[in-house]
Protein backbone atom coordinates (compact mmCIF):
# COMPACT_ATOMS: atom_id res chain seq x y z
CA UNK A 1 0.00 0.00 0.00
CA UNK A 2 2.71 2.36 1.13
CA UNK A 3 4.11 2.33 -2.79
CA UNK A 4 1.23 2.47 -4.29
CA UNK A 5 1.30 6.03 -2.25
CA UNK A 6 3.79 6.95 -2.69
CA UNK A 7 3.91 6.61 -6.82
CA UNK A 8 1.24 9.13 -7.43
CA UNK A 9 3.85 11.36 -5.28
CA UNK A 10 6.33 10.63 -7.08
CA UNK A 11 4.62 11.56 -10.61
CA UNK A 12 3.79 14.40 -9.33
CA UNK A 13 7.04 15.30 -8.32
CA UNK A 14 8.86 14.42 -11.56
CA UNK A 15 6.08 16.81 -13.06
CA UNK A 16 7.25 19.72 -11.32
CA UNK A 17 10.78 19.14 -11.38
CA UNK A 18 10.44 19.62 -15.43
CA UNK A 19 11.61 22.60 -17.25
CA UNK A 20 8.43 23.65 -18.80
CA UNK A 21 5.79 22.97 -16.09
CA UNK A 22 6.34 26.52 -14.48
CA UNK A 23 6.52 28.16 -17.93
CA UNK A 24 3.33 26.86 -19.11
CA UNK A 25 1.93 27.58 -15.88
CA UNK A 26 2.90 31.40 -15.85
CA UNK A 27 1.51 31.10 -19.72
CA UNK A 28 -2.26 29.41 -18.94
CA UNK A 29 -2.45 32.18 -16.05
CA UNK A 30 -1.43 35.24 -18.34
CA UNK A 31 -4.07 33.96 -21.14
CA UNK A 32 -6.28 33.43 -18.32
CA UNK A 33 -5.65 37.34 -16.94
CA UNK A 34 -5.96 38.54 -20.70
CA UNK A 35 -9.16 37.22 -21.59
CA UNK A 36 -10.88 38.46 -18.46
CA UNK A 37 -9.46 41.73 -19.62
CA UNK A 38 -10.41 41.58 -23.17
CA UNK A 39 -13.79 40.70 -21.90
CA UNK A 40 -13.55 43.29 -19.54
CA UNK A 41 -12.78 46.25 -21.82
CA UNK A 42 -15.76 44.39 -24.36
CA UNK A 43 -18.16 44.96 -21.66
CA UNK A 44 -16.97 48.66 -20.62
CA UNK A 45 -17.47 49.65 -24.84
CA UNK A 46 -20.64 48.35 -25.01
CA UNK A 47 -22.15 49.98 -22.15
CA UNK A 48 -21.60 53.24 -23.39
CA UNK A 49 -23.31 51.93 -26.62
CA UNK A 50 -26.31 51.01 -24.63
CA UNK A 51 -25.97 54.78 -22.54
CA UNK A 52 -26.48 56.86 -26.20
CA UNK A 53 -29.06 55.08 -27.13
CA UNK A 54 -30.95 55.66 -24.14
CA UNK A 55 -29.99 58.76 -23.96
CA UNK A 56 -31.55 59.21 -27.56
CA UNK A 57 -34.55 57.41 -26.15
CA UNK A 58 -34.73 60.20 -23.35
CA UNK A 59 -34.13 63.10 -25.43
CA UNK A 60 -36.67 62.24 -28.18
CA UNK A 61 -39.98 65.09 -28.91
CA UNK A 62 -42.41 63.50 -31.38
CA UNK A 63 -42.22 67.18 -32.28
CA UNK A 64 -43.92 67.25 -36.22
CA UNK A 65 -42.07 70.55 -36.60
CA UNK A 66 -38.77 68.58 -36.41
CA UNK A 67 -40.04 65.70 -39.07
CA UNK A 68 -41.36 68.70 -40.93
CA UNK A 69 -37.42 70.17 -41.25
CA UNK A 70 -36.44 68.28 -44.10
CA UNK A 71 -39.51 68.59 -46.09
CA UNK A 72 -39.45 72.56 -45.71
CA UNK A 73 -35.84 72.30 -47.70
CA UNK A 74 -37.54 70.82 -50.58
CA UNK A 75 -40.20 73.43 -50.76
CA UNK A 76 -40.62 75.91 -53.16
CA UNK A 77 -40.26 80.00 -52.33
CA UNK A 78 -43.28 81.86 -53.25
CA UNK A 79 -42.53 84.02 -56.26
CA UNK A 80 -44.02 87.67 -57.37
CA UNK A 81 -45.38 86.53 -59.89
CA UNK A 82 -43.27 88.55 -62.78
CA UNK A 83 -39.92 87.88 -64.70
CA UNK A 84 -38.40 91.00 -62.74
CA UNK A 85 -39.28 91.60 -59.50
CA UNK A 86 -36.72 94.48 -59.38
CA UNK A 87 -38.83 96.76 -62.46
CA UNK A 88 -42.22 95.86 -60.71
CA UNK A 89 -44.12 97.98 -58.63
CA UNK A 90 -47.05 96.95 -56.28
CA UNK A 91 -49.54 99.56 -56.78
CA UNK A 92 -52.23 98.39 -54.65
CA UNK A 93 -51.64 96.55 -51.97
CA UNK A 94 -53.31 94.02 -49.13
CA UNK A 95 -55.91 95.38 -47.14
CA UNK A 96 -54.56 94.88 -43.39
CA UNK A 97 -56.55 95.79 -40.89
CA UNK A 98 -53.44 96.00 -38.24
CA UNK A 99 -51.58 98.44 -40.92
CA UNK A 100 -50.68 102.06 -41.35
CA UNK A 101 -53.15 104.46 -42.61
CA UNK A 102 -51.45 104.74 -45.40
CA UNK A 103 -50.98 101.24 -46.21
CA UNK A 104 -54.73 101.39 -45.92
CA UNK A 105 -55.68 103.61 -48.02
CA UNK A 106 -53.43 102.29 -50.76
CA UNK A 107 -54.95 99.06 -50.59
CA UNK A 108 -58.91 100.38 -50.96
CA UNK A 109 -59.95 100.44 -54.70
CA UNK A 110 -62.95 102.90 -55.91
CA UNK A 111 -65.25 101.37 -58.26
CA UNK A 112 -69.05 102.98 -59.23
CA UNK A 113 -68.27 105.67 -55.85
CA UNK A 114 -67.99 102.60 -53.28
CA UNK A 115 -64.57 101.52 -51.88
CA UNK A 116 -63.66 98.07 -51.44
CA UNK A 117 -60.66 96.32 -49.97
CA UNK A 118 -58.00 94.35 -52.05
CA UNK A 119 -57.23 91.14 -50.99
CA UNK A 120 -54.30 90.69 -53.43
CA UNK A 121 -51.94 92.99 -55.08
CA UNK A 122 -52.10 94.95 -58.11
CA UNK A 123 -48.65 94.87 -60.17
CA UNK A 124 -47.22 96.91 -62.54
CA UNK A 125 -44.35 97.99 -64.62
CA UNK A 126 -43.08 101.54 -64.75
CA UNK A 127 -43.28 102.13 -68.39
CA UNK A 128 -47.41 100.93 -69.02
CA UNK A 129 -46.27 97.89 -71.50
CA UNK A 130 -47.55 94.42 -71.06
CA UNK A 131 -45.52 91.59 -69.50
CA UNK A 132 -45.63 88.35 -68.94
CA UNK A 133 -47.19 86.43 -65.67
CA UNK A 134 -45.57 83.23 -64.16
CA UNK A 135 -47.07 80.92 -61.86
CA UNK A 136 -45.86 81.69 -58.63
CA UNK A 137 -45.50 78.10 -57.55
CA UNK A 138 -46.00 74.67 -59.28
CA UNK A 139 -49.35 73.37 -59.38
CA UNK A 140 -52.41 72.50 -62.12
CA UNK A 141 -54.93 74.89 -63.68
CA UNK A 142 -57.73 74.96 -62.09
CA UNK A 143 -59.95 77.44 -63.71
CA UNK A 144 -60.00 79.85 -66.61
CA UNK A 145 -62.42 82.57 -66.93
CA UNK A 146 -63.10 85.94 -68.06
CA UNK A 147 -64.87 88.26 -65.47
CA UNK A 148 -66.38 91.40 -66.69
CA UNK A 149 -64.94 93.55 -64.07
CA UNK A 150 -61.60 91.44 -63.53
CA UNK A 151 -61.21 90.82 -66.89
CA UNK A 152 -59.30 87.06 -67.40
CA UNK A 153 -58.62 85.05 -64.61
CA UNK A 154 -56.62 81.88 -63.95
CA UNK A 155 -56.67 80.15 -60.96
CA UNK A 156 -54.23 77.59 -60.16
CA UNK A 157 -54.02 75.01 -57.51
CA UNK A 158 -51.04 73.80 -55.19
CA UNK A 159 -50.34 71.30 -52.78
CA UNK A 160 -51.57 71.72 -48.96
CA UNK A 161 -54.84 73.21 -50.17
CA UNK A 162 -52.75 76.69 -51.36
CA UNK A 163 -53.97 78.52 -54.46
CA UNK A 164 -53.15 81.51 -56.24
CA UNK A 165 -55.41 84.12 -58.53
CA UNK A 166 -54.52 85.84 -61.45
CA UNK A 167 -56.93 88.55 -63.10
CA UNK A 168 -56.55 91.30 -64.86
CA UNK A 169 -54.55 89.10 -68.04
CA UNK A 170 -54.27 90.43 -71.34
CA UNK A 171 -53.60 86.71 -73.47
CA UNK A 172 -54.09 83.52 -71.42
CA UNK A 173 -51.85 80.98 -72.31
CA UNK A 174 -53.37 78.07 -70.23
CA UNK A 175 -56.31 75.80 -70.13
CA UNK A 176 -57.97 74.08 -67.42
CA UNK A 177 -56.18 70.88 -66.12
CA UNK A 178 -53.05 71.77 -67.58
CA UNK A 179 -50.00 71.19 -65.06
CA UNK A 180 -47.67 73.99 -64.37
CA UNK A 181 -44.39 74.36 -62.91
CA UNK A 182 -43.25 77.45 -61.07
CA UNK A 183 -42.06 80.52 -63.62
CA UNK A 184 -43.95 79.38 -66.21
CA UNK A 185 -45.86 82.07 -68.65
CA UNK A 186 -49.21 81.85 -67.84
CA UNK A 187 -50.63 84.66 -69.73
CA UNK A 188 -49.53 88.44 -70.26
CA UNK A 189 -50.90 91.89 -68.25
CA UNK A 190 -53.91 93.30 -69.25
CA UNK A 191 -55.91 95.72 -68.01
CA UNK A 192 -59.69 95.43 -66.55
CA UNK A 193 -62.36 97.42 -65.42
CA UNK A 194 -62.37 97.04 -61.56
CA UNK A 195 -58.83 98.36 -61.56
CA UNK A 196 -58.98 100.35 -64.71
CA UNK A 197 -57.06 103.47 -63.27
CA UNK A 198 -53.77 101.22 -63.17
CA UNK A 199 -53.37 100.60 -67.13
CA UNK A 200 -52.09 97.21 -67.72
CA UNK A 201 -51.70 95.24 -64.46
CA UNK A 202 -51.77 91.82 -63.08
CA UNK A 203 -53.88 91.09 -59.57
CA UNK A 204 -52.27 88.66 -57.83
CA UNK A 205 -53.76 86.46 -55.09
CA UNK A 206 -52.87 83.68 -51.93
CA UNK A 207 -55.18 81.88 -50.55
CA UNK A 208 -54.93 78.76 -48.49
CA UNK A 209 -57.77 76.88 -46.78
CA UNK A 210 -59.91 79.51 -48.32
CA UNK A 211 -58.70 82.11 -46.05
CA UNK A 212 -56.63 84.79 -47.84
CA UNK A 213 -53.04 86.14 -47.54
CA UNK A 214 -50.84 88.94 -47.72
CA UNK A 215 -48.84 88.20 -51.32
CA UNK A 216 -46.55 91.13 -50.03
CA UNK A 217 -45.70 89.40 -47.13
CA UNK A 218 -45.31 86.24 -48.29
CA UNK A 219 -42.78 86.41 -51.60
CA UNK A 220 -39.46 84.76 -51.44
CA UNK A 221 -40.74 83.16 -48.17
CA UNK A 222 -41.42 79.04 -48.27
CA UNK A 223 -44.69 77.51 -48.57
CA UNK A 224 -45.21 76.26 -45.37
CA UNK A 225 -44.73 80.01 -43.78
CA UNK A 226 -48.77 80.65 -44.46
CA UNK A 227 -49.31 78.23 -41.91
CA UNK A 228 -47.77 80.15 -39.29
CA UNK A 229 -48.72 83.55 -40.90
CA UNK A 230 -52.64 85.38 -39.96
CA UNK A 231 -54.51 85.91 -42.64
CA UNK A 232 -57.35 88.51 -42.60
CA UNK A 233 -61.00 87.79 -42.31
CA UNK A 234 -62.83 89.12 -44.85
CA UNK A 235 -66.55 89.54 -43.70
CA UNK A 236 -68.04 90.36 -47.45
CA UNK A 237 -67.63 88.90 -50.92
CA UNK A 238 -67.90 90.17 -53.93
CA UNK A 239 -70.32 87.99 -56.03
CA UNK A 240 -68.64 88.87 -59.39
CA UNK A 241 -64.88 87.41 -58.62
CA UNK A 242 -63.23 84.63 -56.90
CA UNK A 243 -61.19 88.26 -56.34
CA UNK A 244 -63.30 88.70 -53.04
CA UNK A 245 -63.46 92.64 -52.13
CA UNK A 246 -65.31 94.08 -48.92
CA UNK A 247 -67.01 97.05 -49.30
CA UNK A 248 -65.44 100.48 -46.75
CA UNK A 249 -68.08 102.64 -45.73
CA UNK A 250 -66.95 106.40 -47.73
CA UNK A 251 -67.05 107.58 -44.07
CA UNK A 252 -64.33 105.19 -43.44
CA UNK A 253 -61.98 106.96 -46.21
CA UNK A 254 -59.62 109.58 -45.69
CA UNK A 255 -60.71 113.11 -46.15
CA UNK A 256 -58.16 113.56 -48.73
CA UNK A 257 -60.16 111.97 -51.24
CA UNK A 258 -61.17 113.79 -54.46
CA UNK A 259 -64.36 115.86 -53.66
CA UNK A 260 -66.23 114.62 -55.78
CA UNK A 261 -66.79 111.49 -54.58
CA UNK A 262 -67.93 112.48 -51.27
CA UNK A 263 -70.63 115.22 -53.67
CA UNK A 264 -71.69 112.21 -55.42
CA UNK A 265 -72.20 110.35 -52.35
CA UNK A 266 -74.00 113.03 -50.88
CA UNK A 267 -76.64 113.00 -53.68
CA UNK A 268 -77.41 109.46 -53.06
CA UNK A 269 -78.74 110.21 -49.30
CA UNK A 270 -81.94 109.13 -49.21
CA UNK A 271 -85.01 112.47 -49.49
CA UNK A 272 -85.67 112.13 -45.26
CA UNK A 273 -82.07 113.29 -44.93
CA UNK A 274 -82.04 116.25 -47.04
CA UNK A 275 -84.28 118.30 -45.23
CA UNK A 276 -82.64 117.84 -41.95
CA UNK A 277 -79.36 118.87 -43.70
CA UNK A 278 -80.55 122.24 -45.03
CA UNK A 279 -82.37 122.86 -41.41
CA UNK A 280 -79.11 122.51 -40.04
CA UNK A 281 -77.48 124.66 -42.69
CA UNK A 282 -80.32 127.52 -41.66
CA UNK A 283 -79.48 127.22 -38.08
Amino acid sequence: MKEENKAPKKGWQSIFRKKWFFPAVYLTIAAILLAVVVWYQNMDNQLPEAGDDQELSDNYNPNPHEDAQPVMENQEVIKMPVADQEQAEIVTKFFDYNASQEDQESALILHNNRYYQSTGVDIVYPDGEAFDVLAALSGSVMEVKEDPLLGNVVILSHDNDVTTYYASLGEVGVKAGDEIKQGDVIGTAGENIFGQNHGTHVHFEIRKDDQVFNPEAFFNQPVSKLDEGKSEDVSEEQDTSSTSSEEVDSENVDEEQPAENDNENDNEDSPEDTPDSSSDSEE
